[in-house]
């Protein structure tokens, strides 16, 4: 290397310093950019084709070095539609293309980001600080179905009533009640218990409503609802009909048999209300599992309370959840219903799976949107954007949509991964080579002047 050579490799030097102090200065003016990735710089040498007793050492070059799987540190925040990836992986956003006449338009592809500091704009959008939204599946929060792919726009409609079609019921009845209706009468009633395998429904009048009472326990006690939304108060009693006897001759054996009853008022405590018998005659054998009927559940139809029909109700209890050899009373488990009344939206809350959630003044939390979280397999190899995003590009690989192990953290967001300790390092050493490599040319400088010198 002559010292012209020494010149040239003394600027590539100082560009390739200068190259890293840009890198280093835009760390540092975005270590408060939420979701802000680093750019680190590496060197490379450039080594001119010579014999081997003849190479340099070179110039140099440097590059970019990306840290988009570097994760930094998550912090709580206020706003509830906040959300930061705890893992690996990208929000999918889209950018706006035009608002025309109110409609709003979104670029046709996806950009990809860790910026989660997203809220809700006055279109119902969830869109981040730095302008771009995010997307996924809207669902429709009355049937939870989805209505369409794209930006997640939330809507503030009420949400319409949902009549009660299920109820969820499990529980434990005792083998031996210390009250039931085995061998009970009515006097005013018809057909009101269920004897054998036969579907028969029958009403126990308010004459009689003493007597089963008194002969039974008190079942599931919920609250259903109309088609309208209006509540009703369902009250039901579980009464044993039947004893298990083993087979006597030509008698064939019995199984123990269980009746449900339900109110047919919810205002009077059931002393002066008629009870209307399931139809169902729940069969048990000596071990208290559950014979007939063969089916995790049964309908009750045309359910009516306090004149209002609620319809075919299915009384859902589930494979194994209905069985007979609890000691003394009822044990239950599980008592739930699926209607409700119509609501108005009263927050919103993200869950770790990445379900946008919407808390209704009628006391139900339903799923608005599910987030579409992508991830790749060279995370590095993306393109920055503006704004905090990236595109994809053959060393990133294609995306792939879903969670696996990463978590999604409502009411947080992600820090910038820069640490200004470090880069003050990193600008203190890049100011000394810049310096060194400022000295090379001023050595070179002088060594010119002296070898014009010698022809003086």
């Amino acid at each position: 290397m002559d010292v012209f050579s020494a010149l040239q490799t003394a600027v590539s030097g100082m560009k390739a310093q200068g190259f890293s102090l840009e890198n280093i200065s835009g760390n540092i003016a975005n270590s408060q950019t939420t979701g802000f990735k680093r750019v680190d710089t590496s060197f490379v040498d450039l080594v001119a084709e010579q014999a081997p007793n003849r190479q340099v050492s070179g110039s140099v070059r440097a590059n970019s070095v990306l840290t988009n799987s570097i994760q930094g540190n998550i912090i709580s925040t206020e706003i509830p539609t906040n959300m930061a990836l705890n893992g690996p992986g990208f929000f999918a956003v889209q950018t706006k293309t035009s608002d025309v006449n109110g409609q709003t338009s979104f670029s046709p592809g996806n950009l990809y980001t860790r910026r989660g500091d997203f809220t809700k704009d006055a279109e119902g959008y969830l869109r981040n600080g730095g302008g771009a939204y995010l997307t996924g599946t809207s669902l429709d929060p009355a049937t939870g179905l989805a209505t369409g792919e794209g930006p997640i726009q939330i809507s503030t409609l009420p949400v319409p009533a949902k009549p009660t079609s299920t109820i969820e019921y499990s529980a434990n009845l005792p083998k031996t009640p210390t009250v039931s209706l085995v061998g009970k009468t009515f006097t005013d009633s018809t057909n009101p218990t269920n004897v054998d395998a036969t579907a028969r429904v029958g009403s126990v009048t308010a004459k009689d409503a003493a007597v089963l009472l008194a002969g039974s326990l008190a079942g599931p006690s919920l609250t259903a609802y109309s088609a309208s939304g209006a509540p009703v108060d369902v009250n039901t009693r579980w009464a044993k009909v039947q004893d298990a006897s083993p087979a006597v001759g030509d008698t064939p054996a019995k199984s123990d048999v269980w009746n449900l009853y339900y109110a047919n008022s919810s205002t009077n405590g059931g002393i002066n209300s008629t009870w209307t018998n399931s139809g169902t005659a729940f069969q048990f054998d000596g071990s208290g599992k559950l014979t007939s009927p063969n089916a995790d559940a049964v309908n009750i139809a045309n359910l009516t309370v306090d004149d209002i029909n609620l319809g075919t109700i299915s009384f859902k209890y589930g494979e194994g959840g209905l069985t007979a050899h609890n000691a003394g009373g009822i044990s239950p488990s599980i008592q739930r219903q699926d209607g409700f009344s119509s609501g108005t939206l009263n927050s919103l809350s993200v869950s770790e799976t990445g379900e946008v959630l919407g808390s209704y003044s009628n006391g139900n939390t339903v799923s608005l949107a599910k987030i579409k979280v992508v991830q790749f397999t060279n995370p590095d190899g993306l393109k920055a954007d503006s704004s905090g995003n990236y595109r994809q590009t053959l060393d990133s690989g294609a995306p792939v949509t879903g969670l696996n192990a990463t978590t999604i953290e409502g009411q947080n967001i992600e820090q910038s991964n820069t640490d200004i300790a470090s880069e003050f390092s990193k600008m203190i050493v890049t100011q000394q080579a810049y310096s060194a490599n400022t000295k090379v040319i001023s050595t070179a400088q002088d060594m010119m002047s002296s070898l014009i010198n010698i022809i003086r």
